[in-house]
Parts: structure tokens; sequence; C-alpha cells
């Protein structure tokens, strides 16, 4: 690992695999994380309760065993992502309505810019299950798609092999970036606000719209996929958050007191 690159930018990198059902390539990914330098693998509702403790897993993780047994299970991807403030959803499918697309060098590099921004910010590479990939619902969670440029007469990828060329182009972008500064501190406020905050304000928009009849929650369209998208892919900060979960409070306020007593 580079010197100029502590191992704090390495741990502040996780990879998260949802519903993975084989535990071959729950351990294969471990392995894939460890070599390239990174050690946060969170699964989210795994098919097999005991995964980790699975003799295919621990062969299939080839010496990696401290990344398999260090995993995160989590329940759901929100809770996986909790702390995350950049996440790229790796899909080999385009989708017509969702976050802005990248490939994946182009992921890296944003990854890295994120990391080196000053803040303690957690980039996330999210794959979906092996047969059928990441939900729209769940990309919409993310604030990139991003896509690794195969073969389009055989793309297909197993989903460990996409999650080490994933981590090799983010240690390759992290080893490339020779001159690392942390920018001196950054105002708690400044620095982008986390997943989970980023959930409660959308939350709270959509309540808010309902309050003032823009949304209609029995014929909602698209209009909150649009929303989340909007305000996913801004990268808000604290302070942003803040501000506009203000707004909504303003509102609901101005709402109520506009209807009839």
């Amino acid at each position: 690992m580079s010197a100029a690159f502590p191992s704090s930018l390495f741990d502040r990198v996780r990879f998260i695999m949802v519903e993975p059902s084989h535990p071959g390539n729950v351990g294969a990914a471990a392995r894939a994380i460890k070599t390239m330098g990174f050690t946060k693998l969170t699964l989210v509702r795994p098919h097999l309760d005991d995964v980790l403790a699975h003799p295919d897993a621990i062969a299939l993780s080839s010496g990696a065993t401290d990344v398999l047994a260090g995993a995160e299970i989590v329940p759901d991807l929100a809770a996986g992502m909790r702390h995350v403030t950049l996440a790229l959803a790796l899909t080999a499918r385009p989708r017509d309505l969702g976050p802005p697309n990248c490939d994946i060098r182009q992921a890296a590099s944003l990854s890295v810019e994120h990391l080196t921004s000053g803040g303690s910010d957690e980039v996330a590479i999210v794959l979906g299950t092996e047969r059928a990939g990441l939900t729209n619902e769940q990309i919409a969670r993310c604030q990139r798609i991003c896509q690794i440029p195969a073969n389009p007469a055989y793309s297909s990828l197993n989903v460990a092999q996409a999650l080490q060329l994933a981590a090799w182009e983010l240690r390759y972008a992290l080893n490339a970036e020779s001159s690392f500064s942390t920018g001196g501190a950054v105002r708690p406020g400044d620095r982008l606000a986390g997943n989970e905050a980023v959930q409660a304000l959308l939350a709270h928009w959509e309540e808010a719209l309902i309050g003032i009849q823009f949304l209609d929650p029995a014929h909602p369209k698209k209009l909150m996929l649009r929303m989340r998208h909007l305000l996913t892919r801004s990268n808000l900060s604290q302070d942003e958050v803040d501000m506009l979960r203000g707004v909504c409070t303003a509102m609901l306020k101005t709402a109520q007191l506009a209807r009839p007593l």
C-alpha cells in the first residue's frame, strides 16, 4: 500500500452484497477485498444464516478468513448504507430512470475525490443477487450506477469477479493519486450527509408534498422516484439536509394552518 495513502482511506470503502445465495461467492468476495487492501464486507439478508461459517465460504476465501469473519450482516440495504455518503450501484443492465451512469474506472475516480475531500466520508460498492442483480428501488438509494465495460456479446460476470474488478480499480485509483491532502479541518455541517440522513429527508419531503397536496399518495406516478434521484445524486451536506428538513416542517405547518376549521 502506498505510503501516501493511509490505511484509513481503504477502511472507508465498503463492499455490499445484497441477498447473496451462494456461500462460495461470499468467500471469494472476502478474498477479492483482502487482495486489494480492503477489509469491509457487508451482506444484506444472505440466504444462509450461517454463510460466514459455511465450508464453501471458508474454502474460497483462501486465507481471507479475517475479512470473512468480520463481515457485517444486516437486515436491509438501508442498514448497510447507514454511514455511506457515496454509493455506487454495480449493474450490467442500463436503466431508463435512475442515478447517472459511469463506468467502473470513472466510479473509482469519483470515489478517490470523495475519500480525499477532507471529511470522514464512506464509499460503498453495491452488488445485487447472482440471479437478478439490483432492483430499481435498491439502485435508487445510490448516487451512481456504474458498469464494467465487458464484452457486449457476453457481459456475464460472477458477482465475486465483478467485485474483484471494482476493488482493483479502486486500489489503482488510490495509488495513482500521488498527492493526498486532507485539506484541513472540515466543519461538521459541511460534511456530506450520510445515507440514513438523506433517506430521512426523503420521507419528510414526501410527507410535506402530500401535506401541501402537490403529491397525491393514491396516484404518485413517478414523482417521488424522480425526487429521490434528484436529492440522492446532489451530494447534500448535513447543513443542506437540515435546511431542507426545516423547509419541510414549514410546509407542513403552513398546510395545517390553511386547512378549514
